[in-house]
């Protein structure tokens, strides 16, 4: 009669066979994000890579997912440096209160002289709880409320910079040339929203109607707004623009005509003498138009 060894014993776990081992550790969420070599490649390659199309504001719909977080860079996502923002450290509580209430921002950078030089960030419910917003400001100081910012270059994976914020608990990030001056901004919410797509908040109101007339010869349009209808709208034909691409929206057909994302404040003409004001854009996208007719034209 033979005997078994016991199952817990050296031998018995040295007869085990190579079928037997141990399925090996699943790597951690960074580390799977962030890994380098043949699994990282094989991961990356059955994760969101479907071909653009176009979006709502006529530019490649945006590719999100988490290999954004590896491919993407802080300079890709970042709010330049013209459109951020900021306040002085010197302004009064009056003044911090009419940037907050004008901005719709929580989150302010605060700097010394010029945005160049930086002291931290100014939260709005630091300001609210300390000091109201009817009460007496006698006393007040920014330099007193300041909270840390993150500085990070251009060149560096936006996953990375998500990581260096959730560990530091730090919700914005200014981000630094070569040279030591500020070149742009950046936001967590920017940042997840590479992955999630946009986020929008209860200050986002979405609006029924695409566009509203403005007074004789203007609308004031999203750039979503269904080309073809606004067309009706105009009595005016804005489609027979030289091109293999097919548009359907306003911003799509402003896109085409710039051929890049226009900046806020930057008119676009049309061949037929329509002028297309960008009223708010972000770097990625057009949001909002203000179209003007030309004179003598139908409308």
């Amino acid at each position: 009669m033979s005997s078994n060894p016991d199952p817990s014993s050296p031998a018995a776990r040295g007869a085990q066979g190579e079928d037997d081992d141990p399925q090996p550790q699943r790597p951690g969420f960074f580390a799977r994000l962030f890994g380098t070599g043949e699994d990282a490649e094989a991961e990356e390659s059955h994760v969101d890579h479907h071909p653009a199309s176009g979006g709502a504001n006529g530019t490649a719909l945006p590719q999100f997912g988490m290999s954004n977080l590896r491919r993407m860079r802080v300079e890709d996502v970042m709010i330049p440096r013209a459109e951020i923002v900021s306040i002085s450290c010197d302004d009064d509580l009056p003044a911090l209160v009419r940037v907050f209430r004008d901005s719709g921002m929580t989150r302010l950078p605060v700097y010394e002289g010029t945005l160049d030089s930086p002291m931290g960030l100014v939260h709005l419910k630091d300001v609210a709880l300390r000091y109201g917003f009817n009460g007496s400001h006698d006393g007040f100081s920014l330099r007193t409320m300041l909270r840390p910012l993150l500085y990070v270059p251009p060149s560096m994976p936006i996953g990375v910079l998500l990581q260096k914020m959730q560990t530091e608990r730090t919700h914005m990030a200014l981000v630094i040339d070569e040279y030591g001056g500020v070149d742009g901004l950046l936001t967590i919410e920017d940042l997840i929203e590479q992955v999630i797509g946009e986020i929008e908040d209860e200050h986002d109101i979405e609006e029924a109607q695409p566009w509203s007339r403005e007074g004789e010869g203007r609308w004031l349009a999203l750039a979503r707004a269904p080309l073809d209808e606004f067309e009706a709208e105009l009595g005016l034909s804005l489609s027979d623009v030289d091109d293999e691409e097919e548009v359907d929206t306003l911003g799509g057909l402003v896109f085409l005509l710039s051929g890049r994302v226009p900046a806020r404040g930057e008119v676009v003409p049309h061949p037929s003498g329509v002028e297309f004001e960008v009223i708010d854009a972000d770097p990625r996208r057009i949001k909002r138009l203000r179209v003007r007719m030309p004179k003598g034209a139908a409308g």
